[in-house]
């Protein structure tokens, strides 16, 4: 078991979900503290150059940041369960797919702030851009699926930890994408994880941001 550990999240961030779901599915003790890396006060310029959460902090070492980064470390330090898989191809397997719905979110992020912005200032190209991603990259992770239970063989893996955070994160931040009545395999999908405990206890709440200047 490991003590002293402190992790820096936003209750939106589907990155800092993923670092709070492998931490409480390798029962790992940690405080939670929660940040706005968009406001003025945050915590995180202080901590990471590129101002971005997660952030772990473990007494006697540097900050570590990057949500992929922390569950590696997590890995490397308590190996049950293992979220990477040992197995070279359920290895990339897993990554395509934690690459995949990073990918989707980080579209949804920039929907996001784009409608934060004043209407006579957004690109609606760039949006359209963006929704191409978005649907694109849940439609890759539907096909991935199948039928499956698991997005990787038949075990839980960083790719069932980013797959359904992914979706709802959509639910969250991209409400208008009817996912469930588009991709009905994900609808199952989200409905046989939904009551896991790892879930249950970092489903993502909206925070106030300040305003962005222009």
């Amino acid at each position: 078991m490991l003590f002293n550990m402190k992790l820096i999240i936003a209750t939106p961030s589907p990155y800092a979900r993923k670092a709070r779901v492998v931490l409480r599915e390798k029962q790992i003790d940690f405080e939670e503290i929660v940040d706005v890396p968009w406001n003025r006060d945050t915590l995180t310029k202080d901590l990471n150059p590129l101002g971005k959460i997660p952030i772990l902090i473990e007494e006697g070492k540097e900050p570590l940041f990057d949500s992929k980064i922390i569950v590696q470390y997590l890995d490397h330090v308590n190996q049950t369960p293992l979220m990477y898989p040992k197995d070279p191809l359920e290895n990339i397997n897993a990554r395509v797919i934690e690459t995949t719905a990073d990918g989707v979110c980080d579209a949804v992020v920039l929907v996001f702030l784009e409608h934060s912005r004043k209407e006579t200032l957004r690109s609606n190209d760039w949006i359209q851009r963006q929704e191409t991603k978005i649907y694109k990259g849940t439609k890759y992770l539907s096909d991935c699926l199948g039928t499956k239970k698991y997005f990787v063989n038949d075990h839980f893996t960083i790719a069932d930890v980013c797959g359904f955070s992914c979706l709802e994160y959509l639910d969250l931040r991209f409400a208008k994408f009817d996912w469930r009545t588009e991709f009905s395999n994900l609808e199952i999908y989200w409905n046989v994880h939904k009551g896991r405990q790892s879930f249950l206890e970092t489903k993502p709440t909206a925070q106030i941001i300040e305003p962005l200047e222009d």
